[in-house]
């Protein structure tokens, strides 16, 4: 009976979204941010680990009844609405600064935490509707390269120095923070150089705040903007978490070892887990990157953050508490296949 009910989980993902509109209604606009960062965490430990994987061979099947991309197809409308609530409240210059700036940095968290991880999920998809979907949540947070750098860089390079969005041991967040926003930025511009798309997702994200400024006023446009920082810092913060330093080692003819599971950090928390449809079972979307988010793998070897990312990434911005935290688990490498200690 209870696994009856398992693909139903996801639709608790959908929920989220409606955080800054109860926080407007309760006059408490970071109220997203105590659900997101406190409340989900303690859940979190009372729920505990989700160990369990789903029957491969049912993949195509779930496929075809489109249940599982109707989820992520049904989030889209739902983020472009809550941009558009949240310009029309923020202009209308009824709550007082700091309220107005928790309700912008709450959608934020919300087109960050969902937005971004839906839109990675519709990036790795087959169909060209799926990508154009990631895409449009991608430029509503001003971060439309994320879609090239992600798929044609970020797993090409991941657990390497190359990579920009692959963090250093012993490097903090804060330092983290520049260099992979500026080195995604400029490698998306060398793989997208003569498509000219990376200056199509300028102009969309430009058009998207022209317009909530036509429609509310120029106090809209500064809400767009805001909120897209908070979604980019939040991603940021999520890929700094992801693979804080884990290396892949070097052959003797100088290439890198193949991406294995010790590559990425995974976490095991069920409810954060059914929140970022699957996104803590990186490992898995690294070794495959086209299974659909429902079908990712539980893998016992991979290494183990000690909790969900809604607390790691508080965490992450505190360097010294995440330095005394992480450093001590990263696996020793001792052959190709280990994680690089450095």
């Amino acid at each position: 009976m209870l696994r009856d009910l398992r693909p139903a989980r996801f639709l608790l993902a959908l929920l989220l979204s409606s955080m800054p509109l109860v926080g407007y209604l309760q006059q408490a606009n970071y109220y997203t941010f105590v659900v997101s960062f406190m409340v989900i965490p303690l859940l979190d430990w009372l729920v505990g680990k989700d160990l369990t994987n789903e029957p491969l061979h049912d993949s195509r099947q779930r496929l075809r009844n489109g249940y599982y991309r109707a989820i992520l197809y049904a989030y889209v409308p739902i983020q472009l609405a809550l941009i558009v609530w949240g310009a029309a409240v923020f202009a209308r210059g009824e709550l007082s600064p700091a309220q107005a700036l928790g309700l912008a940095l709450s959608v934020g968290v919300v087109t960050g935490a969902q937005g971004i991880t839906i839109a990675h999920e519709l990036g790795h998809g087959r169909s060209l509707f799926d990508r154009l979907l990631a895409q449009l949540l991608l430029v509503t947070v001003c971060y439309g390269h994320f879609y090239l750098e992600h798929n044609r860089g970020h797993h090409v390079r991941v657990a390497t120095p190359e990579d920009p969005a692959s963090a250093r041991l012993g490097e903090s967040f804060w330092a983290f923070l520049p260099r992979t926003l500026a080195g995604s930025y400029l490698h998306a511009w060398s793989i997208e150089r003569t498509r000219g798309r990376m200056l199509v997702y300028a102009l969309l994200s430009l058009a998207s705040a022209g317009a909530l400024g036509a429609a509310f006023g120029p106090l809209a446009v500064l809400f767009f903007f805001v909120q897209s920082a908070m979604a980019v810092l939040l991603l940021e913060a999520v890929n700094y978490v992801e693979h804080y330093g884990l290396r892949r080692a070097r052959l003797a003819d100088g290439r890198y070892e193949r991406v294995t599971e010790r590559h990425a950090w995974d976490a095991d928390q069920a409810l954060t887990n059914i929140f970022l449809i699957h996104l803590q079972r990186h490992a898995d979307h690294h070794l495959n990157p086209a299974r659909p988010y429902q079908d990712l793998q539980h893998r016992p070897r991979t290494p183990k953050l000690p909790a969900g990312y809604a607390a790691m990434v508080p965490l992450a911005l505190v360097p010294p508490l995440w330095f005394a935290i992480m450093n001590r688990r990263i696996p020793k490498q001792d052959a190709p296949g280990a994680a690089v200690a450095g």
